[in-house]
């Protein structure tokens, strides 16, 4: 009894020759698609590219709409914030404060 011999290099080439070949003849025998068939084909085509289109200005309305939210929410945080925050001084009011306080408590014990 022979044991097994594996294929050599001619063998693998023929084989795959044969194969590709026996593709080959399958794709040809494939009936050609009609007229009707590649119009409907491109009309498919032609609304996906639509709806992508359409998804796509969508989706850049709603990112400005978040961005412009987002803005106007930053805007209002700094409105609060400076609002809380006391105003800033210079010197000049600040010892105009002080002043006032000491005349204030020098006409009382007056």
């Amino acid at each position: 009894m022979k044991g097994y011999k594996a294929p050599g290099f001619q063998d693998r080439v023929a084989a795959s020759a044969r194969t590709k070949n026996a593709a080959l003849e399958e794709l040809k025998a494939r009936p050609k698609p009609d007229k009707a068939t590649l119009a409907e084909a491109a009309t498919r085509q032609k609304e996906r590219e639509a709806k992508a289109a359409a998804k796509r200005e969508t989706t850049k309305a709603v990112k400005a709409e978040k961005r412009r939210v987002d803005e106007e929410r930053l805007l209002k945080a700094e409105q609060e914030k400076a609002k809380a925050e006391p105003p800033v001084r210079t010197e000049a009011e600040k010892k105009a404060a002080r002043d006032a306080k000491y005349a204030a408590r020098k006409s009382r014990k007056s």
